[in-house]
């Protein structure tokens, strides 16, 4: 980018950070704050791309109360060790806040593309590129809450009477995404130089595309990439809508995400700072190890670690402070010792060996939630479109079934995997004594292993759903998801009754009519209604 564009672009951010509101689906004084605020600026449409962008970040309190206080313990990705805190609500007000707040520039653009004077067929790709990330934080929030406001939300500056919109459904959110995402594959045009058939040019964000850097392909991967994802969550409820989807996508061989194309936000590139992550993991400091991910990693429990075959054991955890390998029971008894210690406190920059007399069970790898540079925020895996594709094969939705081919998309899935991980610790400046990167036939070699071989297990679809949740490992929201629909993600215990998040007190508070409506449509607005599409 050049200096004058990087000029440019700073002095943009500085004229859209100057603007106070808040807009989203409903709040306080909304007369004032959905008010247009973009008529006083000529900011141009690539700075305003790049807010919507930069909204895909992790809020903190998001990470804190949502992430590491309730999302970890249900899917048992980790293990809470002791009383938490009682305010997800700050959490649940922030993920609120943030996807409508990032709905109202989405909205903005489309207004600025409608009133364009240019050809309709040259704002394709911008439209295209901001469907998708319209989709994926659409699906994200609906994931979470169930029905949400969304055809009328974001547009408050535009009319008072949208200023306060009702719900709409899950499935109604659902199919309208899946139809723009379609609409993505059919009309984006990635090009080098593309023009319409009268020879004029496309309308490009240009170098303000700090996603995938004016790669349109790559838009195209993302786009058909969420739709195998949600097409497979949505297959249980309505197959006859879902399956040819799948099958569109699997049987002609449709442009994916691909190892080495894993979506995320990364730090460094995009000139932020992501430490939100370790704050939330320093002032929550009641995540370990878990006993049930450790089955998957280790063949037993040997402190040394002796027992270790899943080479991701070292990048998402360590040892305890006397080096050993200890998991925290995932049901603890009255007589579990306590947790404690200080292994996510940034004294060990300097004082990497110190983790605190009491950190008696394995915490979190240190380097993976403390560099706030290389580290990135994980959206979307290869190995989760491999894991996706094996699970069609294997159940036969929407192509034949062919536990052949299943085998084969699992194996790359896992390969894909250890990959990337691998991938994000050698990537980490700050991240001392990373694991030794293994080339791909010694991760081939690793898959010989019983507990990760599909070719000698005894249920391949549940080693399908096991791993793919261990590659969610940076993704409890995806892993949440994954256990809410197929019930069979590994665990100790019952599966418990939470389901969704309640709505933000904010939303009773500030849009009690259409809040007071949806709560009676679902009979309580509690964590044990199930979203639309579990069955």
């Amino acid at each position: 980018m050049s200096k004058i564009s990087v000029m440019k672009m700073k002095s943009f951010k500085i004229i859209l950070a100057s603007l106070v509101f808040l807009s989203i689906s409903c709040d306080k004084d909304f007369e004032e704050i959905n008010k247009n605020p973009f008529s006083p600026t000529q900011a141009d449409i690539g700075p305003l791309f790049n807010t919507v962008v930069a909204s895909l970040r992790l809020g903190w309190n998001e990470q804190f109360y949502v992430h590491n206080e309730t999302l970890y313990g249900i899917t048992q990705l980790a293990a809470k060790t002791g009383v938490g805190f009682d305010n997800i609500n700050i959490g649940i007000e922030e993920i609120w806040r943030d996807y409508y707040r990032g709905l109202v520039h989405i909205r903005e653009l489309e207004r600025r593309f409608n009133e364009m004077d240019v050809e309709e067929e040259a704002l394709n790709n911008v439209r295209a590129q901001l469907k998708v990330l319209l989709a994926y934080k659409t699906f994200r929030l609906t994931d979470l809450f169930g029905d949400v406001p969304f055809f009328d939300a974001g547009k408050g500056f535009q009319s008072l009477d949208l200023s306060r919109p009702g719900f709409d459904s899950q499935e109604e959110i659902y199919k309208f995404l899946l139809e723009e995402l379609r609409w993505v594959e059919e009309n984006i045009n990635a090009a080098p130089d593309p023009r319409t058939a009268s020879g004029a040019k496309y309308v490009s964000f240009g170098d303000f595309d700090n996603l995938f850097n004016g790669g349109l392909w790559m838009w195209r991967k993302f786009a058909n990439s969420l739709r195998l994802r949600h097409a497979m969550r949505m297959v249980e409820k309505d197959p006859a809508y879902a399956e040819p989807i799948i099958k569109e996508i699997i049987e002609n061989d449709l442009p994916i995400i691909e190892s080495g194309e894993e979506v995320g936000m990364h730090p460094g590139r995009q000139d932020w700072r992501n430490d939100g992550v370790n704050w939330s993991f320093r002032e929550h400091n009641k995540l370990r190890m878990g006993a049930t991910i450790w089955r998957y990693l280790s063949e037993n429990n040997n402190t040394d670690g002796s027992g270790i075959y899943d080479p991701r054991a070292n990048i998402f955890f360590e040892p305890n402070n006397a080096n050993e390998w200890v998991a925290f029971p995932q049901v603890p008894d009255a007589d579990t010792p306590p947790a404690g210690g200080i292994p996510y406190g940034e004294h060990r920059d300097n004082n990497y060996s110190i983790k605190g007399n009491a950190n008696i069970y394995s915490p979190f790898n240190y380097y993976l939630i403390r560099d706030n540079v290389d580290i990135p925020e994980v959206i979307l895996t290869a190995a989760e479109m491999g894991f996706i594709k094996a699970e069609a094969y294997f159940r036969g939705l929407g192509v034949a079934m062919d536990e052949g081919a299943a085998e084969a998309e699992y194996t790359v899935a896992v390969v894909n995997s250890i990959k990337f991980w691998q991938g994000i610790a050698a990537g980490s400046q700050m991240w001392a004594n990373a694991p030794p990167v293994l080339s791909e036939n010694e991760i081939f070699a690793k898959l010989n292993h019983p507990r990760l071989s599909i070719f000698t297990s005894e249920n391949k679809l549940e080693l399908i759903y096991a791993q793919r949740w261990l590659d969610a490992f940076r993704q409890p929201w995806e892993a949440f998801a994954l256990s809410r629909r197929v019930g069979a993600t590994p665990r100790e215990g019952e599966m418990p009754e939470y389901y969704r998040l309640p709505y933000p007190p904010s939303e009773a508070e500030n849009n009690p009519d259409n809040w007071a409506g949806q709560v009676a449509r679902m009979g309580e607005d509690s964590e044990k209604v199930k979203v639309w599409w579990m069955n």
